[in-house]
């Protein structure tokens, strides 16, 4: 792997980052406060072009490889498009994925259910095929972007007892008889993502809606899951690094005991520790993300890479509350936010502890 980015990808970094800095932080704080989904924000994500990363031109999307991705939009890019991209057929294709991809509708994805989370084939949903159609009911919980996506992509299966080899994958919109959107959730960070449970009951699913075919669902959740962990790595390296720029902005500027802070040992290790442990974070997303693109199998790197990047951006986010002091402790102060909103790259999209099995499962595979 070359770890120059070419010059596409190089452009495309340096338009988000301008992008990010000039539109969207500005509007972090208050859409924090207020919980409002930023759909104005996605509009004009939109405009740029990242809303169908690595979707193919021919589809709507941008056409870049997977290195260019996990700015912004995991859900959208990695979690709705990527699944459809791989395993729907042409009309599914044309008539999801293409606005989708370029920003005129928004996905959305439900596997996780209130008593089945880290262990998907238990999900409870059921399918039950009925002439052309098929009638799905259960819940789904956290589920980002459901207030206000169009179309997701929803797991259920054709009997419990099969576990894995039963669950199937459905493209659902929103408009469909039998889905509504039930309780909020009110989240410590990332607030304002829109996150709900969704009501499936006796939802009509046409057959041609089914992804794939019967059985194959969590096959296609587990691969969707191996690209959507490299766009939660991206976005706590995000966090991270803006914990650090925040750190080193204020360390500067903070004086006790008749110097800047950052002049004391104790505050320049936290940055040092901060600062390597961002890097390393970055190489493995793009090292996962490269042999994603190069390699049908990515299980050992997409998730080390997450549990790896995660962890530091939770490690980072509380060092630089530490390194504010009191002011880290207050809300007006970003560095309070990133601690806050830190805590899910843990969690969401496979929590560090099924990383870490997921690692050792594929080390100590046998050729």
């Amino acid at each position: 792997m070359d770890f120059h980015l070419t010059r596409e990808q190089d452009m495309l970094r340096e338009t988000v980052r301008a992008f990010a800095e000039e539109v969207l932080k500005p509007r972090a704080a208050g859409l924090d406060r207020s919980r409002e989904f930023p759909v104005d924000n996605y509009r004009r994500c939109a405009e740029l072009g990242l809303c169908g990363m690595m979707v193919p031109e021919t589809y709507g999307g941008a056409g870049f490889d997977g290195v260019s991705t996990g700015v912004i939009l995991s859900v959208n890019n990695s979690l709705f498009c990527a699944p459809i991209l791989r395993f729907g057929n042409e009309t599914q294709k044309r008539k999801y994925l293409v606005p989708h991809a370029r920003g005129e509708r928004i996905g959305a994805y439900c596997l996780t259910e209130p008593q089945c989370g880290s262990d998907a084939a238990a999900l409870s949903t059921l399918a039950r095929r009925t002439g052309d159609r098929y009638l799905l009911k259960g819940n789904k919980v956290f589920v980002t972007n459901g207030v206000a996506a169009d179309t997701f992509v929803v797991y259920a299966t054709l009997d419990p007892g099969l576990r894995h080899k039963g669950i199937c994958a459905f493209i659902v919109e929103r408009g469909f008889p039998g889905l509504s959107l039930g309780k909020p959730e009110h989240k410590l960070g990332i607030t304002c993502s829109g996150s709900v449970e969704i009501v499936l009951d006796g939802c009509e699913v046409p057959a041609e809606n089914l992804l794939g075919t019967e059985g194959e669902g969590f096959k296609i959740a587990m691969a969707t899951l191996d690209g959507g962990r490299i766009g939660i790595a991206a976005q706590a390296i995000g966090i991270a690094r803006a914990a650090l720029e925040e750190s080193l902005a204020y360390s500067q500027g903070r004086q006790a005991f008749g110097q800047r802070i950052a002049d004391f040992q104790a505050i320049q290790w936290k940055l040092a520790d901060m600062a390597t442990e961002i890097e390393a974070a970055r190489l493995l997303a793009y090292r996962a993300a490269w042999t994603r693109d190069h390699r049908e199998r990515c299980s050992l790197e997409t998730s080390m890479a997450k549990l790896f990047a995660s962890e530091a951006c939770m490690r980072a986010a509380r060092e630089g509350v530490q390194i504010h002091g009191g002011y880290g402790y207050i809300n007006e102060f970003t560095v309070e936010r990133l601690f806050r909103d830190a805590k899910i790259t843990e969690i969401y999209e496979g929590t560090s502890e099924i990383q870490r099995l997921v690692i050792a499962k594929e080390i100590l595979r046998e050729d």
